[in-house]
Parts: C-alpha cells; sequence; structure tokens
C-alpha cells in the first residue's frame, strides 16, 4: 500500500475490514483465472532466482504473493511489509510488518536477494521507492513487479463499481434522504424510498452490484433497526455510507496507481536513477489474451 495520504486512508482500511475477515483481496473472487496467470508470472520469476532466496515483498497486503513463492520455492526467507496498520495473518512461516512504508524500510543495505510487489509498488513515490530497493538488493539479486494497466479489465471492472456507488451516494442522494425522513418520523417513508433505490438498482445493475447491494444494506437496516435504538440504527446508516465513500476513495487510488504505472517512461528513469535497469518486461493475460497487467524484471545496471 501506498505512502500517498489519500491511498493510505483507502487502503488501510480496506485491509483493516479483510484483517477481521481473515483474509481478502482487491479484485472478486470469481476471477479465479486472473489469479492463476499471476501464480504463472511469479512462477517464472522466483526461478531465475538462484539458492535460497531471501525475498521482501513489497505492500503485501494479505501475503498472498509471499504464500505463492513459498509453495515454489520451500524454505525461502519471506518477508512482507505494506504502510496499513491492520493486515490479514500471514502466511505460515513469512514475517510481516504492518505500518511501513515502501520509501522509507528498516532494513540493512543488501539484505535481500529479491524484491517483489504485486500491485503495490505504482502507489507510492516511486522515484524515493526504487532507491529503498535499490538499497536493499543484493548484487546479484533481482526485483520483480507486477503492475497495473490503465486499459485492463481491473481498472475497468471498478469504474463499473465506482458509478455504482457514485449512483447510490450522488445521483439519489439515499442517505440524505433517508435521513430526513427519520428526523420527520416517517420510518414508512425511509423504507419505501430505500425498497424503490433497491429496485432500480437491481434493474439497472443486478442482484450482485454495489448498485443493488448499498440500498439493499439501507432497507434491512431499516427493517431489522426497527426493533432497536434509534441510535443504533442511525449509527449502522452511517458505517454503510461510510464503507461505500472509502470504497470509492480505494477505486479513485487504482486509478491513481494505473496512471503512475502506465507511465513507463517515468517510472523507468526512476530506477536507471537509482542504480537499476529493466532486463524483461512481459504482458500478463487473462484467458481471452487481454492483459490486466505488466511484469516488470529488473537487476542492476
Amino acid at each position: 500500500m501506498s505512502g500517498k495520504p489519500q491511498d493510505e486512508k483507502a487502503w488501510g482500511e480496506f485491509w483493516a475490514r479483510n484483517a477481521r475477515k481473515g483474509g481478502g483481496g482487491c479484485m472478486p473472487q470469481r476471477w479465479a483465472a486472473i489469479e492463476q496467470a499471476q501464480q504463472a508470472a511469479w512462477k517464472g520469476f522466483i526461478e531465475q532466482v538462484g539458492g535460497t532466496p531471501r525475498v521482501l515483498d513489497l505492500a503485501t497486503g494479505d501475503g498472498r504473493v509471499l504464500a505463492w513463492l513459498m509453495q515454489m520455492r520451500p524454505g525461502i526467507e519471506a518477508t512482507g511489509t505494506d504502510l496499513a496498520p491492520q493486515l490479514p495473518p500471514p502466511p505460515p512461516g513469512a514475517k510481516v510488518m504492518a505500518g511501513v512504508a515502501m520509501e522509507e524500510l528498516p532494513f540493512e543495505d543488501a539484505s535481500f536477494d529479491a524484491i517483489t510487489s504485486q500491485f503495490g509498488f505504482e502507489y507510492g513515490d516511486t522515484s524515493r521507492s526504487a532507491k529503498e530497493v535499490a538499497r536493499m538488493l543484493a548484487g546479484d539479486g533481482r526485483v520483480g513487479l507486477m503492475v497495473h494497466r490503465g486499459d485492463g479489465p481491473i481498472l475497468e471492472h471498478n469504474a463499473v463499481r465506482r458509478e455504482q456507488i457514485g449512483w447510490v451516494l450522488s445521483e439519489k442522494d439515499l442517505f440524505t434522504h433517508v435521513r430526513k425522513a427519520l428526523d420527520s418520523d416517517d420510518a414508512d417513508g425511509a423504507l419505501a424510498l430505500a425498497t424503490e433505490v433497491t429496485g432500480e438498482g437491481s434493474e439497472r445493475w443486478g442482484q450482485t452490484s454495489p448498485g443493488w447491494e448499498i440500498p439493499e444494506a439501507v432497507r434491512r437496516t431499516l427493517v431489522y433497526g426497527a426493533r432497536g435504538s434509534r441510535q443504533q440504527l442511525l449509527g449502522t446508516l452511517d458505517q454503510i455510507e461510510h464503507q461505500a465513500g472509502n470504497e470509492i476513495g480505494r477505486i479513485e487510488s487504482l486509478g491513481r496507481a494505473c496512471a503512475a504505472a502506465d507511465d513507463r517512461d517515468t517510472l523507468l528513469a526512476h530506477f536507471s536513477d537509482a542504480g537499476l535497469a529493466l532486463i524483461d518486461t512481459a504482458e500478463v493475460c487473462e484467458p481471452s489474451g487481454r492483459a490486466f497487467a505488466d511484469f516488470l524484471t529488473l537487476e542492476r545496471a
């Protein structure tokens, strides 16, 4: 996760929720083929790193890259860092440090034989982070970065989610209207509003979309919240609205990261300034052949 304040808030809350759930990720679970392509890319990378490497995974999140690498190369020394203050449990045998910025890492020079990051490096200050990567990389070590693509399906999928959430929060302004009805002691009117938006969201986007899920959560809160206190009901509505707003922040963060990764000349210039050179770029594709990421491999110049 990045060192930019707006990204820190969005992703910090994301991983805190997933820590409580015991795991998670930032792509739909049904995208198993994308995960398989990711694993294949990391297998190709780790096969090019000799011996029993010391591996550092930046912006590690739920530690999935470390888990894959440990399965592919038993015995590696696996370390992960992430700026988020709360993270899901690390993979068994891995050491993961929360609350650590990529731009200022607490390790000695030349501490790692391989430094990796999957959809993480491009969220930070890439100039400062590149210098840290170069500082910590052993002389014959390698860097593997899987970075976003702005023309890929991940941003496309999340942009649709952004549109749907914005429709509920801004165009329909559901939370404002529901609260006004409750302030007027019109619980039936509040429920009718939520029910109407739920139906419209289902019709427009289906019952697996945020356009349905958010108003449906409001509707259920109004139905079941009537059994509890008004304070509890309003608190639950606040929580739903906050999480929806945080999701918008996370998606906007993703868009900025895609733009940073797509500005490849600048990204590679930062590495060149730090003494690292690109030795390979490979597209990472879903089964249709559409690229959703680029895999960059670097070493000392």
